[in-house]
C-alpha cells in the first residue's frame, strides 16, 4: 500500500516542484525589482503604451479599457489615502496631525507603491490578453464612457483633495528633510570673525 502512494506522489511531483520552483523564481525576481522604483515604473509605461497601441489598432475593447479605468481609478484612491482613516476609524485622540503644535505622524498609506505598481501592471497585462479574445469586444459607443469616466475621475479626486486638506496630509515624500538651521547660523558666525 505504502508503494502505491510513494508512486502517485512521485508522478505529481515533478509537476508541483516544476511549479513551485517557477513560482520562487518570479518572486525571486520581483522581490529584486522592489528598489529599483524608477526602472519599474518605466516598465510598466512601456507596458501601458503597447496596450494603447493594441487598443487603436483593433478600434475595439473599450469596454475593457473603461473597466480597466474603474480599477486604476480604485488603486489611485487606495494609494493617496492614509492606512487609518480618521472618518471611517474615531479614536481617542486625532491620527494625523491637524494644527502645527501636533506631534509629527509620518504618513503611512493605505495601499504601498510596491503594491501599487504590482497592480496597476498586472492590471495592464490582464487588460491586453484580454484583447485577445472576440467576447471581450463588447460594441459600445466609447466616447459617453470617456465622458462618465472623467466626470467620475473629478468627482473621486475632488472629494480625495477635500479629505487631504481637512486632515492636512500630503501623499508624497518631496525628499528628505533636512534642517538648515545651524548651517546658517555657523557660516553667519564665521564671517563675523573675519
Amino acid at each position: 500500500m505504502e508503494g502505491v502512494v510513494g508512486e502517485g506522489a512521485s508522478v505529481a511531483s515533478p509537476v508541483a516542484q516544476w511549479g513551485h520552483d517557477a513560482w520562487r523564481m518570479y518572486q525571486y525576481y520581483l522581490d529584486k525589482t522592489t528598489p529599483h522604483t524608477i526602472y519599474r515604473w518605466i516598465g510598466s509605461l512601456v507596458i501601458v503604451a503597447i496596450y494603447c497601441w493594441r487598443v487603436y489598432y483593433v478600434q475595439g475593447f473599450y469596454i475593457v479599457s473603461y473597466g480597466l479605468g474603474i480599477y486604476l481609478l480604485n488603486l489611485l484612491i487606495g494609494f493617496l489615502s492614509p492606512l487609518v482613516d480618521p472618518e471611517l476609524e474615531p479614536s481617542d485622540g486625532p491620527l494625523l496631525p491637524t494644527k502645527g503644535s501636533d506631534e509629527f505622524k509620518p504618513f503611512i498609506r493605505r495601499l504601498p507603491e510596491f503594491k501599487f505598481w504590482y497592480s496597476f501592471t498586472k492590471a495592464f497585462c490582464i487588460a491586453f490578453v484580454m484583447t485577445f479574445f472576440s467576447m471581450f469586444d463588447v460594441p459600445v459607443f466609447w466616447p459617453i464612457l470617456l465622458c462618465y469616466w472623467i466626470v467620475l475621475f473629478a468627482l473621486t479626486m475632488r472629494r480625495q483633495i477635500a479629505h487631504m486638506i481637512k486632515y492636512k496630509y500630503i501623499p508624497f515624500n518631496i525628499g528628505k528633510q533636512k534642517y538648515v538651521g545651524k548651517k546658517a547660523s555657523a557660516s553667519s558666525c564665521g564671517s563675523r570673525g573675519d
